[in-house]
């Protein structure tokens, strides 16, 4: 072999060493996915970190170029709310109760600062694990007025009304009791399918003080 064969298989060989270097750079530098409950606490604070939650109803708003909103685990209610500041326009997609993969870092302020910000559409299906059965929801009174729950039941025949007007959409059924009910608030999209008699559903959203539910998500439960 040649001087010259040997300069530029030195050339050659350097320039994979680099592109390697790069490479593991870029995988080092993978978001690890935490839960909502860790972000919320501040673990991995210097790290980059992906986290998933559901936007909180009516809690964003935009300040320049600047969203800020908050998120909350929807299988635990109780888990706490993270609020996330996100540097840029978010998708056409979101909005209340959407899920929010929010990526960047904890700050030492307790806000969730997000350089990547991905949302995805609830399900035409729901699991009704950890939701509120509608008794249960009743036996909270007040206390639970204004906080984000998720509640499952059965559609009350005939109880199905057109979106608008200010009326109740429809009735919501505990599953082991049919006298407890729960007047359903939703002015959305829904397919009559999801609301024909008896359906059992899950829907998103909160108790108002004049004792309706006012959601904004109603999908069928998962059998």
């Amino acid at each position: 072999m040649n001087a010259r064969t040997k300069k530029r298989l030195v050339i050659v060989t350097g320039i994979i060493l680099i592109v390697l270097i790069v490479l593991l750079a870029v995988v080092g530098e993978g978001a690890r996915e935490i839960s909502l409950a860790d972000a919320i606490r501040g673990a991995y604070g210097d790290q980059r970190v992906k986290v998933t939650g559901n936007v909180v109803k009516d809690s964003y708003s935009t300040t320049g170029n600047v969203l800020a909103f908050s998120i909350y685990n929807p299988d635990d209610a109780d888990a706490g709310q993270l609020q996330v500041r996100y540097d840029g326009a978010p998708a056409s997609t979101f909005g209340n109760n959407v899920t929010a993969i929010c990526t960047g870092k904890a700050g030492e302020d307790g806000i969730f600062y997000a350089v990547e910000l991905v949302t995805k559409c609830p399900s035409k299906y729901e699991s009704g694990t950890e939701a509120l059965e509608v008794g249960r929801l009743r036996e909270y009174g007040s206390e639970i007025e204004g906080t984000t729950v998720r509640v499952k039941g059965a559609v009350v025949s005939g109880t199905q009304k057109a979106a608008g007007g200010g009326m109740p959409r429809f009735r919501l059924a505990d599953g082991s009791d049919e006298s407890i009910t729960v007047d359903v608030m939703f002015d959305g999209a829904v397919s009559e399918e999801t609301l024909a008699d008896g359906t059992p559903v899950v829907v998103t959203g909160d108790m108002r003080s004049d004792g309706t539910f006012s959601a904004t998500v109603v999908s069928l439960q998962e059998q």
